[in-house]
């Protein structure tokens, strides 16, 4: 299985920490997550996170998780690939 959505999640969350000026280390602060669970994301090393955690970083970004997961390269992206 193809796990490439990842990757997406994790470049939408790099571009908004450097467009807002935050760190990672922030971002969990502000999220309610653990550092561990922002860089296991962040790093590729979780495969299949909760809607949950992307709420909360949705949240963190003071944003709605329908705003997050909004945006060209997951709108395009084929999960039947």
């Amino acid at each position: 299985m193809k796990y490439d959505y990842i990757q997406i999640i994790a470049r939408r969350i790099h571009f908004l920490c450097e467009q807002r000026g935050i760190t990672m280390y922030r971002l969990g602060i502000m999220s309610g997550l653990n550092q561990s669970t922002i860089d296991n994301l962040v790093n590729n090393r979780t495969f299949d996170p909760r809607i949950q955690t992307l709420h909360k970083i949705a949240l963190g970004f003071s944003m709605t998780l329908a705003e997050f997961l909004d945006f060209e390269e997951l709108n395009n992206y084929s999960f039947d690939e």
